[in-house]
């Protein structure tokens, strides 16, 4: 797949244009065009790699590679900024506004991530309006293949428009004339319809992982269904979540890594670990049965990732190397620039030099805490200075909060090179959904039918993996299972969508984010519309959410 994203970017740039009538009637020349690219199931193949590509692009950073823009710090960021887990109030601008609350509809990645998801629905939307006009198809499965593809990702797209800005405008088809009097239409709605798309993607993309020919980073059927149980639960149809969830877990392609596994199997660590290992994300490459979709940036393969790309690294790593005593190294991580720091509540400092001892949210051998996967011993490692070298560093409040130079870092997104230690990106294949999470949504469907008891069954399938020790029905509640995603997730969920989905960010954040707990109210459980979006639907009434001028 990878061999073929590099070509379909291009196609990237004319499918997110799909909207207007005088572009389309343009005398394209372009082998890429749609009209002669959407001709073939090869040509639906290179605009799917393109799809894929634009949709892995919800990571990137300056637009490297042709991918979609964004600039500043990795967008990702701002989805976990005001939230329970890091602080990122002394952190890049910008962040600021999403970290302090002072958002404002002109806010960079406040239409970022608005323009991102309308070009991938228009994208999606270009195949599935070209996928009724082809006949010509290897294969009699492929238009619904296709079809099946292009729903997902429309469903994806419109997952993070409902999040973030609720009422959004719901478009599916192309739109050959320049409109300037959208509504916006109820998240309900929109979520009815991503139901059905998720619905039919669940039912015609292929079923086999492990079939011949399939490339990995495709989505499945089980993708769609992992999906499809978030959107239940965010719809509020528990018990449809509960079925959706229970595919994937029963569908017999998948497992949670118990064994160590992958390429440092035999070297110290854990399994937790192996996880997040380099090369240990895909099924085909390393035996990892958790993995249900994987995004693909491996490093220097073309198609692969690019500095660009997935910053997460660069966010939740200290900047240890301004340290005295310290050099870059890809064992620490590499380099990294602390955009988000973690919260004292969650990952306790007992073990640390840090004053005022928290206990955290972990037990003692559950090994989601051990330090193959929170780091919190550190050592000199510069050989250069021998007052330090192999001395350990202590962690101060300075150097966790204001500094932000050393603190329990999480390891899961470490990632060095060492013939070049200032790459930015991580270049290393992300699990967008794995089975571990199946569980957690499976729990939250028990909760939301008031059945602690399965809610705390299905939990504990995911805390014996961690050697953590089982949750009782009576210790299984909402805020349990919140932090049990920290203890499993953190990082890789985007966190705003959680607390929103489970209607409790403006509790949480009272209650752990001491910087903005006095200033956090309903309001900000939405992001404010665009302005240049409502400036630019001009015949028509487009209101603001409210708390926003």
């Amino acid at each position: 797949m990878k061999n073929i994203i590099t070509t379909s970017i291009a196609l990237i740039l004319l499918i997110s244009l799909g909207g207007c009538k005088k572009f389309l009637e343009e005398e394209l020349k372009t082998e890429l065009a749609p009209t002669n690219t959407y001709t073939s199931t090869y040509g639906f193949e290179v605009g799917s790699a393109g799809l894929y590509a634009l949709t892995r692009s919800e990571y990137n950073t300056y637009g490297e590679g042709g991918a979609y823009i964004h600039n500043g710090a990795a967008p990702y960021e701002a989805l976990q900024a005001a939230t329970d887990i890091a602080d990122v109030i002394n952190s890049d601008a910008s962040l600021m506004a999403f970290a302090n609350l002072t958002l404002t509809p002109a806010e960079r990645f406040v239409g970022t991530y608005w323009n991102w998801a309308y070009s991938v629905i228009s994208s999606a939307n270009l195949m599935l309006v070209y996928s009724e006009k082809n006949t010509n198809w290897d294969s009699p499965t492929d238009k619904e293949r296709f079809q099946a593809e292009a729903r997902f990702f429309r469903a994806y797209a419109y997952r993070t428009l409902v999040y973030l800005y609720g009422d959004v405008p719901y478009v599916e088809t192309i739109l050959y004339d320049f409109k300037l009097n959208f509504t916006r239409t109820p998240k309900a709605e929109v979520i009815a319809h991503m139901v059905d798309d998720l619905k039919f993607a669940a039912a015609h993309l292929p079923t086999n992982p492990d079939q011949s020919g399939f490339k990995q980073g495709k989505v499945t059927k089980w993708a769609a269904s992992h999906l499809l149980s978030e959107i239940y639960l965010l719809q509020g149809d528990y018990p449809a979540a509960e079925q959706a969830a229970l595919a994937v877990i029963n569908s017999g392609y998948y497992s949670l890594m118990k064994t160590r596994f992958g390429v440092n199997k035999d070297k110290p660590g854990d399994v937790f670990s192996d996880l997040f290992l380099e090369n240990n994300q895909n099924r085909s490459a390393s035996g990892n049965k958790e993995s249900i979709w994987v995004l693909q940036f491996q490093f220097n393969v073309v198609g692969g990732g690019t500095n660009s790309d997935d910053w997460t690294r660069r966010a939740w790593i200290p900047n240890y190397a301004s340290i005295s005593g310290f050099v870059l190294a890809d064992t620490l991580g590499g380099r990294g620039i602390a955009q988000l720091v973690p919260m004292k509540w969650w990952t306790g400092t007992t073990r640390t030099n840090a004053t005022g001892n928290v206990a955290g949210i972990f037990t003692a051998t559950d090994i989601r805490n051990s330090n193959y996967n929170i780091k919190r011993d550190w050592y000199y490692n510069n050989a250069s200075d021998a007052a330090l070298y192999g001395k350990k560093a202590p962690i101060t409040e300075q150097t966790w909060f204001t500094t932000k130079t050393l603190f329990p870092a999480i390891t899961k997104f470490f990632y060095g090179r060492a013939e070049n230690l200032s790459l930015t990106g991580s270049y290393k294949d992300r699990m967008k959904f794995r089975l571990a999470e199946t569980y957690l949504l499976l729990a939250e469907a028990y909760l939301g039918q008031g059945n602690p008891q399965k809610a705390a069954d299905a939990v504990n399938e995911v805390r014996r993996r961690a050697g953590a020790g089982d949750v009782s029905a009576a210790q299984m509640d909402m805020d349990f299972l919140l932090d049990e995603r920290i203890r499993e997730l953190v990082g890789e969920e985007s966190r705003r969508f959680t607390l929103v989905r489970t209607k409790k960010l403006v509790d949480r954040v009272k209650l752990y984010n001491n910087a903005i707990k006095d200033k956090v109210n309903d309001n900000h459980i939405l992001w404010p519309i665009p302005q240049s979006i409502r400036d630019a639907n001009r015949d028509a009434p487009f209101p603001q959410n409210p708390g926003y001028n």
